[in-house]
């Protein structure tokens, strides 16, 4: 089992920042993949930003250049370093991992931009 905690959300203006970071406890040492995702209202749950499992990082087309995904090991912590946020941005994000195949999700955190 492992446990997510997301924080960081809020209410931003369009141009601005936020970083949000998801702590992740439990059964750790064999989670595969890790990443961010967010749905907003009415849409589908869609990927943000993931580390693969071969350690590469992928992110959603939309937020290239401008969204950066990272971890602390030691910290057990990840999170997303997003800029230039848009209105478009507006979601609730949500913290995913992967351990021995099945998907863990977090309750996620709202991020909402205004224009």
């Amino acid at each position: 089992q492992v446990q997510l905690v997301e924080s960081g959300g809020g209410l931003v203006q369009a141009g601005g920042s936020l970083r949000l970071s998801c702590i992740y406890s439990g059964r750790t040492i064999s989670i595969s993949a890790m990443g961010w995702y967010r749905q907003a209202p009415g849409k589908q749950r869609e990927l943000v930003a993931v580390f693969t499992s071969d350690g590469h990082t992928t992110y959603q087309d939309s937020v290239k250049g401008r969204y950066t995904i990272s971890r602390d090991n030691v910290k057990n912590t990840m999170y997303l370093q997003m800029n230039s946020l848009k209105p478009e941005d507006t979601a609730v994000y949500y913290c995913n991992v992967v351990d021995l195949g099945k998907h863990y999700w977090g309750k996620g955190t709202l991020v909402t931009v205004s224009s």
